[in-house]
């Protein structure tokens, strides 16, 4: 019952988020006007700002810390905004709206550990990849679960509308949807579920140095995480990728993983 009251309130709070965002695009194209172009004629939805939707919390990647929302993607985003001239300004949003590119009426660009899909390729565009993220299994030392075969008809837990669900689903694991990662791990470390199914970077990160679980085992499905941009958007996708070669070059990328991730960085 907690679990679901802290879903409801999150769901009405992005709702919230996401109706005041509208406003705000609704307020700045009123009367005829275009957004306001940015360094290298990047256009933004909101002059002088370059507004970034996100699931948050998605830790280590996206997660409020004392008032502020913080995390490896947005040290990337906040690397983006940098290179526009442009103040960072994130929207929480849920994940359904990110992967289906219904999140990008409302910003600039979306960063949320979204994996690269061709499915979601055919309805927004993607920067060059950022990280590799595949996919495991964790799940409490007491459960009995050694493999994929032996978590179904356990209380295995996924984030919905992820790849994670998607791999329970055609392995026949009967999972429990979790509207969020943070809801996911508070229920995986509350005990109410058995395993949970996701991003190594993710679940690796919320198990670490905790001996009540065990990382089962992991399944190389090619994931790579983008940001996605809304389709034929060139510019930003041009700006976006020059900022990802920079820290790639510099070696800032790899300096925020060590950061976020440590020893279960990619």
């Amino acid at each position: 019952m907690q679990l679901k009251s802290l879903a409801t309130a999150k769901i009405a709070a992005k709702a919230a988020a996401i109706f005041a965002a509208g406003a705000l695009t609704l307020t700045a194209c009123g009367g005829g006007s275009t957004p306001a172009a940015s360094e290298g004629g990047v256009q933004l939805i909101n002059s002088g700002k370059l507004t970034v939707c996100s699931d948050v919390p998605y830790e280590p990647f996206e997660f409020q810390k004392d008032g502020k929302t913080v995390g490896f993607d947005i040290d990337i985003a906040n690397e983006v905004a940098k290179d526009l001239n442009a103040e960072l300004s994130v929207v929480d949003s849920s994940f359904e709206a990110i992967e289906t590119g219904t999140a990008l009426t409302q910003c600039d660009v979306s960063i949320s550990s979204i994996s690269i899909t061709e499915t979601r390729k055919s309805v927004m565009d993607f920067s060059d990849p950022y990280m590799d993220d595949d996919l495991t299994l964790v799940a409490t030392t007491a459960s009995g679960i050694t493999d994929i075969n032996s978590a179904k008809g356990k209380k295995v837990g996924v984030q919905q509308a992820t790849t994670g669900a998607k791999y329970a689903a055609e392995n026949d694991i009967d999972a429990q949807q979790f509207e969020d990662s943070g809801l996911l791990i508070q229920a995986l470390l509350a005990g109410t579920i058995d395993a949970a199914l996701g991003n190594q970077s993710i679940l690796a990160y919320a198990i670490k140095d905790d001996p009540r679980f065990v990382r089962v085992e992991d399944y190389a499905t090619g994931e790579k995480l983008g940001i996605s941009i809304k389709k034929g958007n060139s510019a930003m996708v041009d700006k976006v990728n020059g900022t990802l070669k920079r820290l790639t070059d510099d070696g800032s990328l790899a300096k925020f993983e060590t950061t976020w991730f440590g020893e279960t960085a990619k």
